[in-house]
C-alpha cells in the first residue's frame, strides 16, 4: 500500500519553484490524479513523479487568475506575508491571517 503525507496544507500560500506564480492550496491528491493527456503534455524532461502529493491551487500570476495542479516537488512555501488576490478565494476561505487562509466551511 502506498502511503504519503502532504507537506502543504489547505489554505497555505505556496509558489512554484520554476514558474512565476503563487496560489492557495484548496485540495490535495495523495498522488497524481489527473488525466494522462495532461501528464503527457508536460515535456518529458520536466515531468514530475506521479507517486507524490499533487496540489490544487487557486493561482495567480501578473496576468491572470486560474486553477493550477502542481506536484509537491515543484512547490515551495511562500513566506512573503502577501495575500493572494484570486477572485474565488472567499468562496472557500476566510480573510488572510498569519500568512494563510482559514477554511470557511466544514469538511467531511
Amino acid at each position: 500500500m502506498f502511503k504519503t503525507r502532504a507537506k502543504y496544507h489547505l489554505g497555505q500560500v505556496v509558489r512554484h519553484r520554476k514558474h512565476p506564480f503563487r496560489g492557495v492550496v484548496f485540495d490535495v491528491d495523495a498522488m497524481f490524479s489527473n488525466t494522462e493527456e495532461w501528464y503527457d503534455s508536460i515535456p518529458e524532461d520536466s515531468r514530475p513523479k506521479k507517486e507524490q502529493p499533487f496540489y490544487h491551487l487557486l493561482a495567480e500570476n501578473d496576468q491572470s487568475y486560474y486553477v493550477a495542479y502542481v506536484s509537491e516537488q515543484n512547490l515551495v512555501a511562500d513566506y512573503t506575508g502577501q495575500p493572494v488576490s484570486h477572485p474565488d478565494l472567499h468562496d472557500l476561505f476566510g480573510d488572510f491571517e498569519d500568512g494563510c487562509y482559514p477554511l470557511q466551511f466544514q469538511l467531511n
